[in-house]
């Protein structure tokens, strides 16, 4: 399937919300497609000076249009894909575009995995001091808040390319577990730091039998 494309350097997952800001004139024609014809388009995440996967996203609304004919729209992410072709410009058009293989969501997912990995999430708020929102089990799954549970944009990208949900909760569950105990380490640090400017009792040693 040939799509257009607006790479940009973040990673969207299937369902997510995405607040986009319009201003150069390919994009405009990109979206005034889109209105006109009901066209998806591609987000290619460009990464290491290249693009090669991907998440295709549908036009929602037009949120604001200015004098400059710039836009703020809002999208929402539906598939993920791996690039096959790249054309700079399409046919006709000034945004570019290319072939694509949409990548099949393997959903083979336990509830008890789904169950261990948020409550390592809700562990991992807590140790934060951060508001954990409540969600129901059911409706939880490795895309939910995968923005929120302090993934740098490599490790993103690297589960933005991961078919199957077993392995994206088991990718997860890996990083909580490295993530809390660095941060129960680095409070243990700061509770010893703090006790180092208090004055503490110490028993004095009884030197009485001591022998060399």
């Amino acid at each position: 399937m040939k799509l257009p494309f607006f790479p940009l350097q973040s990673v969207f997952f299937p369902g997510e919300k995405v607040p986009l800001h319009i201003f150069e004139e390919r994009y405009k024609q990109l979206i005034q497609d889109c209105r006109r014809e009901a066209i998806t388009f591609g987000i290619p995440v460009y990464i290491n000076d290249n693009i090669a996967y991907g998440t295709e996203v549908q036009l929602m609304e037009v949120v604001n249009t200015y004098d400059s004919g710039a836009m703020d729209v809002v999208c929402v992410a539906r598939q993920i894909f791996r690039v096959i072709t790249f054309d700079n410009t399409l046919e006709n058009r000034l945004y570019a575009g290319g072939e694509v293989q949409f990548i099949d969501n393997i959903n083979d997912s336990e509830l008890s995995a789904k169950q261990e990995v948020f409550q390592k999430l809700k562990e991992l708020y807590q140790l934060m001091e951060v508001p954990f929102a409540p969600i129901e089990i059911e409706m939880f799954n490795s895309y939910t808040l995968a923005h929120k549970m302090g993934l740098s944009f490599e490790q993103e990208y690297q589960l933005l390319q991961l078919a199957s949900e077993k392995e994206r909760l088991q990718f997860i569950m890996n990083h909580l577990l490295t993530t809390i105990q660095v941060l129960n380490e680095v409070n243990r640090t700061k509770v010893l730091i703090e006790l180092n400017g208090h004055f503490r009792n110490f028993d004095p040693l009884d030197f009485k039998a001591f022998k060399i």
